[in-house]
C-alpha cells in the first residue's frame, strides 16, 4: 500500500512536464535539458521589480519546434565550451498586460537606475521597448545568453539583460573586442538554426518558421 501511495505522490508533486500544455508547445527541458535558465520575470530582479503576472512556475515553455532549435544550438555550443543559458521564453498575454501596466505609472521608478537609467519612462512605449503585444506570446521568441562551462559564468555582453539602450542593439559597436566577440557567436549559432535577431536586443531571437504567426497565447506558467 505505501509503494502504491508512493508512486501517486510522485506523480502528483513531479515537475511541470506532467501538466497540459496546448498542442505544439513542449516544456524546454523535456527536450534539451542541458540549457540553463535563469526566468528573470518570475523573480523580482527584472524592470517591473517584481514577480510578474501569469509566471507561476519557474518554467521555461516554447513551441515544440523552437526548443528542437534550441536543441541543436545546445548541441553546438556544448562543442564549444559555452551553455546556453535562458532568461525568458513563452511569455502569457497577461505578463504583457502587467508590463503595460507598470510603464503607465510614471512614479514608478524603483528600478530606472538599473535597467533604463538615461531613459525617460514616458517614452518607453514610443522608443519600442514596452508594447501591448510580444511575439514571446507566440511561443517562439527566446531571451537568452551564454555561460562559459569552465568557470560557470555568464559571457560579458556588453550590456545587461533588460538594459533599454542603445548599447544593447545588435548593431552597437563601441564595445570591448571580446564582447563583441560573445555577441557574434550567439548571433552566428542562432542564425545557424533558424532563429531571427532583433535589432534593439542582442538577447532576442524569434524562430524564423514559428508555427503560431498571429496567434497570442495566455496560458499560464505553470
Amino acid at each position: 500500500m505505501k509503494h502504491y501511495l508512493f508512486i501517486i505522490l510522485t506523480i502528483l508533486l513531479a515537475p511541470s512536464s506532467f501538466a497540459q500544455l496546448p498542442k505544439g508547445f513542449s516544456y524546454v527541458h523535456d527536450i534539451a535539458p542541458s540549457i540553463q535558465k535563469e526566468l528573470r520575470y518570475f523573480t523580482s530582479n527584472n524592470f517591473v521589480g517584481k514577480r510578474v503576472d501569469g509566471y507561476l512556475a519557474d518554467t521555461l515553455i516554447t513551441s515544440t519546434a523552437t526548443a528542437k532549435a534550441l536543441k541543436k544550438v545546445q548541441a553546438e555550443l556544448l562543442t564549444k565550451g559555452y551553455s546556453l543559458k535562458i532568461y525568458d521564453a513563452y511569455r502569457p498575454q497577461t505578463a504583457v498586460n502587467h508590463f503595460v501596466r507598470w510603464a503607465r505609472v510614471i512614479n514608478d521608478t524603483l528600478t530606472k537606475r538599473q535597467f533604463y537609467p538615461k531613459v525617460n519612462k514616458r517614452l518607453l512605449f514610443k522608443l519600442g521597448y514596452i508594447a501591448s503585444k510580444s511575439g514571446h506570446s507566440r511561443g517562439s521568441s527566446v531571451d537568452l545568453t551564454l555561460v562559459n562551462l569552465k568557470t560557470n559564468t555568464d559571457v560579458d555582453m556588453g550590456s545587461p539583460y533588460d538594459f533599454f539602450g542603445k548599447i544593447s542593439h545588435t548593431n552597437y559597436t563601441k564595445l570591448t573586442k571580446k564582447q563583441l566577440a560573445n555577441r557574434y557567436l550567439l548571433r552566428k549559432v542562432m542564425l545557424k538554426y533558424g532563429f531571427r535577431p532583433y535589432k534593439n536586443e542582442w538577447w532576442h531571437f524569434t524562430l524564423r518558421n514559428e508555427p503560431f504567426r498571429t496567434t497570442y497565447f495566455d496560458f499560464p506558467i505553470k
